[in-house]
């Protein structure tokens, strides 16, 4: 199962840390609480949109460039999830294997 604030929080910190920021900053910044951050880069907490707008704000990303990172990992996961295992058949001999072969002896 996808889980949409897993992701999300996967993306948050990758931003965060492509920026070199601390939590402590973040939260100093965004003016949300470190420790629910961080449960929110963990995917234990569902940020609202207000939140989201501040943690945004504080990263200096745009929530657009969030929300499509987000949508695209949504969308490999299922993808990956739907996949089906390649079984490779037979080779063809060009008759199926319900045809009869009659033979003269």
């Amino acid at each position: 199962m996808v889980l949409f604030r897993r992701l999300l929080g996967d993306v948050l910190r990758a931003h965060r840390v492509e920026r070199g920021m601390t939590l402590r900053e973040v939260s100093a910044q965004a003016r949300v609480s470190l420790g629910y951050i961080s449960e929110i880069e963990r995917g234990q907490k569902e940020a609202s949109s207000e939140l989201l707008s501040s943690l945004c704000g504080a990263l200096d990303v745009p929530l657009s460039s969030v929300l499509r990172s987000v949508s695209d990992a949504v969308a490999l996961e299922e993808a990956l999830s739907a996949a089906t295992p390649i079984v490779p058949r037979p080779a063809a001999t060009g008759r199926s294997r319900d045809d009869v072969v009659a033979s003269a002896a």
